[in-house]
């Protein structure tokens, strides 16, 4: 909290009509002007999804991945070369 001025964020969570949920971070500066608090700022995003987490990959996948690495470099493309 400043001089005429406050602070907020957080984490809320949206309910739609088909009774899924979605949680979003957000924070909110507000403003005392003529009397009044007033939203200046507003800013919401999406929660990260959770981390995914690592499977074990074989030397076989590792070895391809090199593979198609290697063969996009060679196209000298680098969009090609992006894609990868």
């Amino acid at each position: 909290i400043g001089n005429k001025w406050a602070q907020d964020a957080g984490i809320y969570e949206f309910t739609f009509d088909d009774g899924s949920k979605v949680k979003a971070r957000y924070s909110f500066v507000y403003a005392f002007e003529d009397g009044k608090w007033m939203i200046s700022h507003h800013h919401s995003s999406l929660m990260p999804q959770e981390t995914v987490r690592p499977v074990k990959v074989t030397e076989e996948e590792v070895r391809s991945f090199f593979g198609l690495w290697n063969d996009a470099l060679k196209t000298g493309d680098p969009q090609k070369v992006a894609d990868r």
